[in-house]
C-alpha cells in the first residue's frame, strides 16, 4: 500500500493522494499499530485526523500542507511545543515516534502524531480565566525568549498589507466596481498602520504562540492547553494576547487589565505594545483573504468558503476595512485606571 512520490505529482492537488490508505501505511510505517479507525477533524491549511489504535486511546496525526514549511521551520514548532512541554507549560505537544524523532516521513508528505486531549473554548468573559490565560502567556513568553528562531518568520506588518494585497489584485480577486473603494482605502490603512508602528516605538520581538485565539486553547476542569502552535513565529507579545479580547473598546480593555494581571506575575509587559493592536488586526484581515486566494486551487476551499467568490463577500470587506480605519484613527484602548 505504499505511496510513490509520482502519484501525489499527477493529482489535481497534493492532498488529492492523501487516502486513508495512505495515512494508515504512515502512522505504522511510524510504529503504530492502527485498528483502521479514522475520522477526519476540520482543518484546512493542514489535514489532520483521529487515528485508531489497537491498543489505548486514539491519536491525533497531521498531514502538513506540501510545500509550506521547511522541514527545519516545522522542527522549530516542535522544538518550541517540547520545550514548553518540558517546563511544565500546559501545551499539547508532538509524540516522539518510534525512530526517535516527533517528524514523520512517508513518500512526499510530512506529519507529526499529538496525543488526543478533550476540552471546550474558554469563556473569556469570566476574569478569572483571563487571568490564568495570562499566567500561562507569561509563562510562555519567558521560555519564547530564551532563543530565537531561525527558520519561521516575524511580522513586517506594513510590508505583509502591501504583499497579500498585491496578490489579492494580480489574481483578480477584487471587482472592478469596488476596485476604487477598494484601492482608495489600502494606502490609508498602510498610513494609519505606521502611525500606530511609530507611536508603539521599539518592542521587543520573541518566539509566541502566533495564532493564539479561544479555539486554539482547550479547557476541561481546571486545566488548560494550548494546542496548534503550527503558526508560531517572531512577534511582540501582545500578538498571543489581542485575539482573546472581544466587544467595545472598554470592554477589551478590562480583558487586557485581566490578561496582564496574571501576565505581569512572571513577566513585564510594554504597554506600549498596545498600539499594535489594531495594526495586527488590519493584517489578519487582509492577510485572510489573500490566505484564502491563494489556497483556492486546494478543492477543500472552493468547497468550505463558497462565499469567498462571490460579489457579496467583497463588498463586506470593503466595509470591515472602512471600520477597521476607524479603528486605526481612534487612540490605542485604555487599560482600567489608565487615561
Amino acid at each position: 500500500m505504499n505511496t510513490e512520490s509520482s502519484d501525489i505529482a499527477a493529482s489535481t492537488h497534493p492532498y488529492d493522494s492523501l487516502t486513508p490508505e495512505v495515512i494508515l501505511d504512515a502512522m505504522e510505517d511510524a510504529g503504530f499499530e492502527v485498528s483502521g479507525r479514522l475520522f477526519a477533524l476540520n482543518s484546512y491549511e493542514n489535514r489532520v485526523y483521529q487515528v485508531g489504535l489497537e491498543e489505548g486511546p486514539p491519536v491525533i496525526t497531521k498531514f502538513y500542507r506540501p510545500g509550506r514549511w521547511s522541514d527545519a521551520a516545522i522542527m522549530e514548532e516542535h522544538e518550541f511545543s517540547l520545550e514548553l512541554q518540558a517546563a511544565d507549560i500546559p501545551v499539547i505537544a508532538p509524540m516522539i515516534m518510534e525512530n526517535g524523532e516527533s517528524l514523520g516521513r512517508h513518500g512526499d508528505f510530512r506529519f507529526a502524531v499529538f496525543p488526543q486531549r478533550g476540552g471546550q473554548a474558554p469563556d473569556t468573559s469570566i476574569t478569572d480565566t483571563l487571568y490564568r490565560l495570562g499566567q500561562w502567556l507569561g509563562q510562555i513568553h519567558n521560555l519564547g525568549a530564551t532563543k530565537s528562531f531561525q527558520h519561521r518568520p516575524g511580522f513586517d506588518l506594513v510590508q505583509g498589507i502591501q504583499d497579500h494585497n498585491a496578490l489579492l489584485i494580480d489574481g483578480g480577486w477584487v471587482s472592478d466596481d469596488l476596485r476604487p473603494a477598494w484601492d482608495s482605502l489600502i494606502p490609508d490603512l498602510v498610513r494609519g498602520c505606521q502611525q500606530r508602528i511609530e507611536e508603539a516605538g521599539v518592542v521587543d520581538t520573541l518566539r509566541i504562540h502566533g495564532d493564539c485565539h479561544a479555539g486554539n486553547i482547550l479547557c476541561r476542569d481546571e486545566t488548560m492547553l494550548f494546542v496548534d502552535l503550527d503558526d508560531c513565529r517572531t512577534g511582540p507579545a501582545v500578538q498571543d494576547m489581542w485575539l482573546l479580547l472581544n466587544g467595545e473598546a472598554t470592554e477589551r480593555g478590562s480583558q487586557l487589565g485581566e490578561l496582564l494581571e496574571g501576565y505581569e506575575m512572571f513577566r513585564d509587559f510594554n504597554r506600549r505594545e498596545r498600539h499594535l493592536i489594531e495594526p495586527l488586526r488590519c493584517y489578519r484581515q487582509i492577510a485572510h483573504c489573500a490566505w484564502l486566494a491563494r489556497r483556492w486551487e486546494d478543492p477543500a476551499f472552493p468547497r468550505f468558503f463558497p462565499w469567498f467568490a462571490q460579489p457579496r463577500f467583497w463588498s463586506d470587506q470593503v466595509l470591515a476595512l472602512r471600520e477597521q480605519l476607524s479603528a486605526l484613527q481612534e487612540p490605542a484602548i485604555s487599560l482600567p485606571g489608565q487615561y
